[in-house]
């Protein structure tokens, strides 16, 4: 799905350019889904149905996502931090996983796409975890495209929960504390088995990362989008992608040329 529109700039998983694992892949994306609330009050609408025009975002960027050369988008949808909105609020927020799956899942299962919960079960409703683990058991052995949904996520969290899942490794005799490097923390984060995003996307003109895939981010490029994210679309994914294969991206190295120029 994804493969025969892969773009020449995406790289090996875990291999900066020029290194012995170098190779062309499907682009990993990440999505801040931002400004919902604020489409909404430009237009004297509840809250609510900003969230609402979010999912239509989300449904617009997926089907878009594979034709760029996309193979795994994450999205960010429900932070730990956004418990403290308003409990009618954080409602709708909850409703949003139903809405989308409701009418997406049984397409997002027939084209291929592996769908995967990140973040945190504790707070979520019985049903909200049985809907989650419902859309990952069907698509699980897909792999056209991948979908992340970042859900009552956080990036600090995620890396709190990775470390104290290595000392329990370490209390129960399985690992000793020499054991641990980067590779094998990455593996026990909630998005350990997808490589690390390319580039993280905020759209709504803010431009911070606002705790989302903190290690994961260590040589994401950042683009952020002055739209609402209830507009979004493939054209504003597309801009985004040509800034992104604009960059330089060097993974702390130097290029040959720059050697020669520094004499």
């Amino acid at each position: 799905m994804a493969s025969a529109h892969t773009p020449p700039f995406g790289d090996t998983p875990g291999h900066p350019p020029g290194s012995e694992g170098e190779g062309v892949r499907p682009l990993h994306v990440a999505v801040v889904m931002d400004g919902n609330g604020r489409w909404a009050k430009q237009r004297g609408l509840p809250r609510s149905l900003g969230h609402r025009a979010g999912v239509e975002a989300l449904r617009r960027t997926v089907s878009a996502a594979p034709k760029l050369g996309i193979g795994w988008l994450t999205v960010f949808g429900f932070s730990t931090e956004n418990w403290s909105r308003p409990a009618a609020e954080v409602a709708e927020l909850m409703a949003l996983p139903k809405r989308y799956f409701e009418t997406d899942l049984a397409r997002l299962e027939r084209e291929g796409v592996r769908v995967r919960a990140l973040g945190r079960r504790e707070g979520l409703s019985k049903e909200l975890i049985r809907l989650l683990d419902e859309a990952q058991a069907r698509t699980a052995g897909n792999d056209a495209f991948h979908l992340n949904i970042a859900f009552n996520y956080g990036g600090q969290a995620d890396i709190v929960d990775a470390a104290r899942r290595f000392a329990e490794q370490v209390a129960a005799g399985t690992a000793r504390p020499g054991d641990l490097d980067e590779a094998r923390f990455g593996g026990l984060l909630s998005s350990s088995g997808a490589p690390p995003p390319d580039v993280i996307v905020r759209p709504s003109g803010e431009q911070r990362l606002s705790n989302f895939l903190l290690w994961e981010a260590a040589y994401a490029e950042l683009v952020f989008q002055d739209v609402l994210w209830p507009d979004y679309g493939e054209e504003h994914l597309r801009a985004a992608l040509a800034e992104f294969a604009a960059r330089d991206r060097r993974y702390g190295a130097i290029v040959a040329d720059d050697v020669l120029a520094a004499g």
